[in-house]
């Protein structure tokens, strides 16, 4: 146990330091080119999250306008858009989860089944 301790505390420690040297060298060098399209993708990356959550933020708020006759603020359209695209992420990844057991139990049965085939195949059944 000590010598793990000792072996994973040797190893942060020459990150460490590795990257204490490195800090006052100057930066790379990367063409503008790869900068710019970094910049770009980045920007249009953000700016269609920003634009889904607007979407949806004014989705919500007609629903929400329908039910309330027009009392909820359009000022809440953004961080209603955002609110309801976190949940709908939260929510497929739920769904995912439970996806994922049932094609785990999917896979389970097939392979008993297959298994069972082999032996009747074997035994001439």
């Amino acid at each position: 146990m000590l010598k793990r301790s000792v072996a994973v505390l040797g190893i942060l420690m020459l990150v460490v330091a590795t990257s204490l040297a490195s800090f006052g060298q100057a930066a790379p060098t990367t063409s503008n080119q790869v900068q710019q399209t970094t910049a770009t993708a980045l920007d249009q990356a953000l700016t269609y999250i920003d634009s889904t959550a607007t979407y949806v933020g004014q989705g919500v708020l007609y629903v929400l306008n329908l039910i309330t006759n027009d009392r909820v603020s359009s000022d809440l359209q953004k961080p209603i858009g955002y609110l309801a695209l976190i949940t709908l992420i939260l929510i497929l990844f739920g769904l995912l989860d439970f996806a994922r057991r049932v094609i785990w139990i999917g896979i389970i049965v097939g392979w008993v089944l297959l298994i069972v085939r082999v032996i009747l195949d074997a035994l001439n059944l």
